[in-house]
């Protein structure tokens, strides 16, 4: 009976941490071998996957750890980006690392305003809430095109960027190839540091918490958990992610846009992380970087590349309604 009940709460707690980091720790050695392997434009595929992935990573903080689901992330995404590329454009600010403290800086404020509106309501008055202040911002970006370049957008130069206060830039000879290289290295590191701090968030009492709101919000307020506070809290790191992503987006793209502020957006980090399994820590990191080949080859296959995305959608709800990762781990939950 004891090995049967010590049986049960492993398969309960999960993987050791020591198997957790030497599982990622050989992940992240792949991924860091991978360029010197692969053509350059498949490298700059996967440096927008794992950018995207930070994006679907803090989306699922929301969404499969709290229950709610934003259509409007978008907003946070596109904030970051279009402060990167103010930061640039009016303050001549040249270092990557000013210009991730200052968007990073700029979308909180956003997310702190808008969360604390948006996290009064729940269930579809939440998402059409979020959607709705997302559109706002599009708006503005759109219509203040003397100030946003409107559809023209706002050119950053990669050349213009350097990275670790000066140390590496890209001027000369062989600049874009430097620039992908170096790039996706920078990407990566930042990947496994934000990937280690929402591990670290979603198994903390605070993470458990908002899994407590998740599966009761009324239980959860009968044993002293503040609600609106932590939900607000989790809107604001779930935001700040999302704006992470879209100022390492910026210099890899090269253009800041009104696109990404626009609500099919939204649904693509929702597409990525019902994919991978919101219901699962690593989901939208597969997801992520699924739907960045899928799109990528969807759009050079056919000009109905979004009848080709929703019909995979539709399948996915339909065969594997726990997204990818999560119905490997049912299968190999039966073995």
């Amino acid at each position: 009976m004891l090995a049967a009940s010590t049986e049960r709460i492993a398969e309960r707690t999960g993987p050791s941490i020591p198997l957790l980091l030497a599982a990622g720790g050989v992940i992240i050695v792949g991924l860091a071998l991978l360029p010197y392997l692969i053509v350059p434009y498949q490298t700059v595929l996967i440096t927008y996957g794992l950018v995207m992935a930070i994006a679907a990573l803090g989306f699922n903080l929301l969404l499969g750890y709290t229950g709610l689901l934003s259509f409007g992330h978008s907003a946070y995404f596109g904030a970051g980006a279009y402060a990167v590329a103010f930061i640039v454009r009016d303050l001549g600010v040249h270092s990557m690392e000013l210009c991730i403290l200052g968007g990073l800086l700029g979308t909180l404020f956003i997310a702190a305003m808008f969360g604390f509106v948006c996290v009064r309501y729940t269930r579809i008055f939440f998402g059409i809430l979020t959607l709705a202040l997302s559109q706002v911002l599009w708006s503005l970006a759109f219509k203040f095109f003397w100030v946003t370049g409107g559809t023209d957008g706002i050119r950053v130069d990669s050349a213009k960027l350097s990275l670790f206060a000066g140390l590496i830039d890209f001027k000369g000879a062989g600049a874009y190839q430097r620039f992908v290289f170096a790039y996706y290295y920078y990407v990566l590191a930042l990947f496994a540091i934000a990937t280690v701090v929402m591990w670290i968030i979603v198994h903390s009492p605070f993470g458990k918490a908002l899994q407590a709101i998740r599966d009761n919000e009324t239980r959860a307020r009968f044993v002293g958990v503040r609600v609106r506070a932590y939900r607000w809290v989790a809107f604001m790191i779930s935001g700040a992610f999302a704006g992470l992503a879209g100022i390492l987006w910026v210099p890899l793209n090269g253009l800041t846009t009104p696109d990404i502020l626009y609500w099919p957006f939204s649904g693509e980090l929702v597409f990525m992380t019902v994919l991978g399994g919101f219901r699962t820590f690593s989901g939208p990191i597969v997801g992520a970087m699924v739907f960045n080949y899928l799109k990528t080859y969807a759009v050079a296959s056919t000009e109905y590349w979004q009848m080709l995305l929703g019909a995979v959608l539709v399948l996915l709800v339909l065969v594997l309604p726990t997204g990818i990762i999560g119905t490997l781990a049912r299968l190999a939950g039966r073995r």
